[in-house]
C-alpha cells in the first residue's frame, strides 16, 4: 500500500516538525518506517538546513518534508525590551545573571530566498509552513521545484484563505497540538478550537486534502481523524521520546511524568503562544504575559535562564513544548512509533 497524498510514502502519517528537540536522524527513521519525516529549518540558517539535508540524504532516499516559519519580523521596540527585561530581573538575579548575559541574534527567522536556494540543491517532496504562506514569488519558487505545499490553520478563515492563496493541503491544528500555534490570521486565543469541531469545519469547506493535527497519540486516534474525513495525521508529541530525538533528558522527564502531565498555552518563551508542560516560568511570568516582547524577540532574554537552570538539573526556564495527549510518549524507536500509529489507518 501506498499514500496516495504523498507518492511514494507508504503511510499518510507525518512526523510533526519540532525544532530544538530533533534533526535529519529522527526525520529519516520515520521516512524508513513509511512515514513523511519532517525537518524543521525555523531555527537554522541556510548554511546549517544545508548540512541538515546532506545529512538526510545519506541516511534515507525516501520523501521528506522540510518546514518553515513565515511570520513577520517585528521591529525591536527599546522600551518593550527594557519592561521585559525588568519583570525577568527578579529571577535573574537568583540565578547570578546580568543583561550582558543576553546574547544578539536574529533568533527564528521566516522563509527566505536563502533558505529557497537551499531547496533549490534537493528539491524535496513537502514544504510545509507555519504561520501562513510565504509571499507570492518565494512561495512560486517552491512550487517550481514541484513539492507539494502544506500549512496549518487553526480557524475555518484561515483554512480558506490558505486554500485560496496556493496551498496544497491543509493541516488541521486542533487546540490540543504542542508547541506554537499556527495562528496567522488573529491572535485572539478564542478562535481557537479542539481538533474534532476544527477538523469537521475544514474538511466540509475546503476542496483540498486536511490533515489532523492535535492530541492524535495512538492507533485509535489516527483511526477516529480518519474516520472524520482527513486525509492523514500529523503527529509530534508521541515523537519527542523516540530514541532518534534530540529532546533533553529533563524534557523527556516531563512529559513522561508518571503522576501527569499539565500542560497550557503560554508566550512567555518566545512572544507568541505555544503549548508546553507548565513550569516555574509559564506559572511566574504567564501563562500569557502582556509584557513579553513580540514573536520572536522575547526569546534572547530567557535563553540566558534557561542555560542557568538546566546546568543545574531545573526545567524551570525550559520551553518543555508537547501537546495534550502524551500517552504515546514511550522510549522506543520512530520505527516502532510509526509502526503503532499507522496501525489506526486500518482499524
Amino acid at each position: 500500500m501506498e499514500s496516495t497524498l504523498f507518492p511514494g510514502v507508504r503511510y499518510p502519517l507525518i512526523q510533526a516538525p519540532m525544532a530544538g528537540v530533533q534533526g535529519a536522524a529522527l526525520a529519516a527513521a520515520v521516512c524508513e518506517a513509511g512515514g513523511l519525516g519532517s525537518v524543521p529549518a525555523a531555527m537554522l540558517s541556510p548554511e546549517a538546513l544545508n548540512t541538515e539535508l546532506q545529512t538526510l540524504a545519506t541516511l534515507t532516499r525516501c520523501p521528506y518534508n522540510v518546514n518553515f516559519f513565515c511570520h513577520a519580523q517585528p521591529l525591536a521596540s527599546p522600551a518593550v525590551d527594557a519592561a521585559w527585561r525588568e519583570t525577568l530581573r527578579p529571577h535573574y538575579l537568583r540565578w547570578g545573571l546580568t543583561d550582558a548575559d543576553i546574547a544578539t541574534g536574529p533568533g527564528r527567522a521566516p522563509f527566505s530566498a536563502a533558505m529557497a536556494e537551499v531547496l533549490e540543491a534537493f528539491r524535496p517532496a513537502v514544504v510545509s509552513f507555519h504561520f501562513g504562506l510565504p509571499g507570492p514569488e518565494l512561495l512560486a519558487r517552491v512550487k517550481g521545484l514541484g513539492a507539494l505545499v502544506m500549512s496549518s490553520a487553526t480557524t475555518l478563515d484561515e483554512g480558506r484563505w490558505l486554500q485560496a492563496h496556493g496551498a496544497d493541503i491543509v493541516i488541521a491544528q486542533g487546540l490540543e497540538a504542542g508547541g506554537h500555534r499556527g495562528m496567522f490570521l488573529t491572535e485572539d486565543l478564542g478562535t481557537q478550537l479542539p481538533l474534532d469541531s476544527l477538523l469537521a469545519q475544514l474538511v466540509a469547506a475546503l476542496s483540498i486534502p486536511v490533515i489532523a493535527a492535535g492530541g492524535i497519540a495512538q492507533a485509535a486516534d489516527v483511526a477516529a481523524a480518519m474516520a472524520q474525513g482527513a486525509a492523514g495525521v500529523q503527529v509530534g508529541t508521541a515523537y519527542l521520546t523516540c530514541t532518534e530525538a534530540n529532546t533533553s533528558p529533563l524534557h523527556r522527564r516531563a512529559v513522561q511524568n508518571p503522576a501527569g502531565v499539565e500542560t497550557t498555552l503560554t508566550n512567555v518563551f518566545t512572544g507568541r503562544p505555544a503549548r508546553g508542560v507548565c513550569n516555574q516560568a509559564v506559572r511566574t511570568l504567564g501563562p500569557i504575559s502582556a509584557v513579553a516582547p513580540p514573536f520572536p524577540l522575547a526569546s534572547a532574554a530567557m535563553v540566558p535562564l534557561r542555560a542557568k537552570a538546566e546546568a543545574a538539573g531545573s526545567d524551570d526556564f525550559s520551553p518543555l513544548w508537547c501537546g495534550q495527549n502524551t500517552r504515546g510518549c514511550h522510549s522506543t524507536s520512530a520505527h516502532d512509533t510509526t509502526r503503532r500509529l499507522a496501525a489506526g489507518l486500518y482499524l
